[in-house]
C-alpha cells in the first residue's frame, strides 16, 4: 500500500514538472517578464495570430504575449482591453478583453517588433 502511494506521488511530480516545462512556447532562451504601469503605458498593438499579440510599450520595446487558447476576434480587433486583476502589472497571468471576449495569457516576453505586412 506504501508502495502505490510513494508511485501515485512520484507519477504526479513527473506531470508537474512535464506540465512547467511546456509553459513557456518561446524557446528555451525566452525569459518571461512582467511590464509595470502596463494600464498606461501600452501604445499599439499587432495581432500575431488568434493565439498571440504583440504589445508595444512606452513607443518602442516591444513584447510578445501567448495566449492560452484562440482569441477568434483578435486579428479584427480595432482596440483590446487588459485585466491585470488588481494590480498595473502586465505579466502572463493577465488576461485580454478582445470584443467582450477573455484571452488568458500564458506567456509574456520581451521581444523584436512584429514584421511590417506586405503591401499588396
Amino acid at each position: 500500500m506504501v508502495k502505490s502511494g510513494i508511485l501515485a506521488a512520484v507519477a504526479i511530480i513527473g506531470l508537474a514538472a512535464t506540465a512547467r516545462a511546456g509553459e513557456v512556447k518561446h524557446g528555451n532562451d525566452a525569459k518571461e517578464v512582467s511590464v509595470p504601469f502596463a494600464n498606461r503605458n501600452i501604445t499599439d498593438f499587432r495581432a500575431d495570430g488568434r493565439d498571440a499579440v504583440y504589445l508595444q510599450v512606452n513607443g518602442f520595446d516591444w513584447y510578445h504575449a501567448q495566449l492560452m487558447g484562440p482569441c477568434t476576434d483578435l486579428p479584427f480587433a480595432e482596440r483590446i482591453g487588459i485585466e491585470t486583476r488588481g494590480t498595473d502589472t502586465l505579466d502572463r497571468y493577465a488576461t485580454l478583453i478582445v470584443r467582450g471576449q477573455r484571452c488568458q495569457l500564458s506567456s509574456l516576453v520581451k521581444g523584436a517588433p512584429p514584421k511590417k505586412a506586405k503591401k499588396r
